[in-house]
């Protein structure tokens, strides 16, 4: 009943969240505020990442190409299937929960908790359009930062594969061409654009909706962070088999 009472809550705060908008003109600031936070500030993070994890992929992959009859280009394959398909668009979703989703709930908890929240509706302003609709807008940017997470993951791929001298550079190109399916790009777009409103919107719920002091905003961003992993790992897996299956 506990969680049938949690998901009611954050049904019912998505709805007050695009109920009394607020004015444009401040939207604005605080959209750009945001995506200064929750974009551009994860950009660094995203692209070590992406980088090292595309070459530890390829060099894990051509390590264990022993049996001299399996093309080389299987190397730059296997990379790009993985990169494309859930290192780029779930695993950093997953690290961006920990980052952006923790942000997200402290800075809301943290508001709550001196009261900002009620200050705001004592002026007539809908606090949920106010703080939870810019961070939502922002995150509808978050397939930018994936499909540059993409391009680092195989450009890291292919530094390690060539100058390891693993796989010759023309290969490399053939095994990224070889069975490319358009489609999968399109998936791992669908999927971004859902794990972006998840990241925005769970962290919302559990720092809005918070109770307590400065230790209790702590235990909500470890909460956050744990709920919004399990409904990406959820919706990835019914997303997968609604689309490739």
């Amino acid at each position: 009943m506990n969680y049938l009472h949690s998901i009611g809550e954050y049904f019912l705060m998505l709805k007050g969240t695009f109920h009394r908008m607020t004015k444009g003109s401040v939207l604005r600031g605080l959209i750009l505020k945001e995506l200064d936070d929750l974009i551009i500030g994860s950009m660094g993070i995203v692209s070590f990442l992406s980088f090292f994890i595309g070459a530890v992929v390829a060099l894990q992959t051509a390590l264990n190409l022993n049996n001299p009859l399996i093309p080389k280009s299987l190397v730059a394959f296997a990379a790009r299937q993985s990169i494309i398909l859930e290192f780029a668009p779930t695993f950093i979703s997953i690290i961006m929960a920990g980052k952006v989703g923790s942000y997200i709930t402290s800075s809301i908890g943290s508001m709550n908790v001196t009261e900002q929240i009620d200050a705001l509706e004592v002026m007539g302003i809908n606090s949920l359009n106010y703080l939870v609709f810019p961070k939502i807008v922002a995150m509808m940017f978050y397939p930018f930062v994936i499909a540059i997470s993409m391009f680092l993951g195989i450009l890291g791929a292919y530094t390690a594969a060539v100058f390891g001298g693993f796989v010759a550079p023309d290969l490399f190109v053939q095994g990224l061409q070889d069975d490319f399916v358009p489609f999968q790009l399109v998936y791992a777009f669908i999927k971004t654009f859902l794990f972006a409103f998840i990241l925005a919107t769970v962290p919302a719920y559990h720092g809005y909706y918070m109770k307590g002091g400065a230790l209790e905003v702590g235990e909500a961003s470890t909460t956050a962070f744990v709920w919004t992993s399990v409904v990406i790992i959820i919706t990835n897996y019914i997303v997968t088999q609604l689309l490739l299956s």
